[in-house]
């Protein structure tokens, strides 16, 4: 069925925090109007979400059939392999700077642009690998500006792990996590193979214990938008119905 189109637009954003020009791809439902007011969905490795993903695909559908609130959704492209492992791993050289940028010059920028509801708990991240890992690192930093995550086949590491151990605010957030059972051997993109399956089971057993809203489950797949693309459709009815 042909649901009606939202538009898909393309804009650069200067980042004081990174020292460069941010790209933003930005989906607008197709009855936008000024005069309701919108949730925000701010996905990394943006663009992958939309060709790969097709992200905007599924929310035209959930918002024609009113299966979804208000949604818009902010893509934040990577610019290259490098530039991405820079800004999402935990020890990358760029990563706090990212975080703060998402924080605090990205949100106010929406929201002096946009009709949003100017609270966390309408704001979500959502990634997959890496870009997974600097959502939740965000959220469990500023919990305040982000109230729900959407984790796809998160990178997990000991930085990961103690942040989610440690996170100790009274503000609850919204996580959903999923991760392949067969993500055990995962090629990198520094060359080498991962087993993601095993530490994504330890950050569950932490969130689990946290008084969150938490969704965990792990499919019958691997490290590919192959499962994380019909995923999105559970995803997003879960977090925005």
């Amino acid at each position: 069925m042909d649901y009606p189109r939202g538009t898909i637009t393309e804009q650069t954003f200067y980042s004081n925090e990174l020292g460069e020009e941010m790209q933003l791809l930005i989906y607008l439902p197709a009855n936008f109007s000024p005069l309701y007011k919108y949730s925000l969905l701010i996905a990394q490795d943006g663009r992958d979400y939309f060709q790969l993903g097709r992200i905007g695909r599924v929310a035209d559908e959930y918002l024609s059939i009113k299966e979804m609130e208000n949604l818009i959704i902010v893509g934040v492209p990577y610019k290259n392999v490098k530039d991405r492992r820079r800004k999402y791993h935990p020890a990358g050289d760029q990563n706090r700077q990212y975080i703060r940028f998402l924080a605090h010059e990205l949100v106010p920028f929406l929201d002096s642009e946009y009709p949003t509801y100017q609270v966390g708990t309408t704001r979500a991240l959502i990634g997959d690998s890496l870009g997974a890992a600097v959502s939740l690192m965000t959220a469990l930093q500023y919990p305040h500006t982000f109230g729900k995550v959407l984790l796809q086949s998160p990178y997990v590491d000991e930085i990961v792990l103690e942040a989610a151990t440690h996170y100790t605010e009274p503000l609850s957030l919204e996580i959903y996590h999923v991760i392949g059972k067969l993500e055990t051997e995962v090629k990198t993109t520094d060359g080498k193979t991962s087993d993601f399956l095993t530490p994504n089971r330890e950050l569950s057993k932490v969130l689990s214990k946290k008084p969150f809203s938490y969704f965990y489950e792990e499919f019958n797949g691997n490290h590919t938008w192959t499962y994380w693309q019909p995923d999105l459709r559970r995803a997003l009815k879960m977090m925005f119905s």
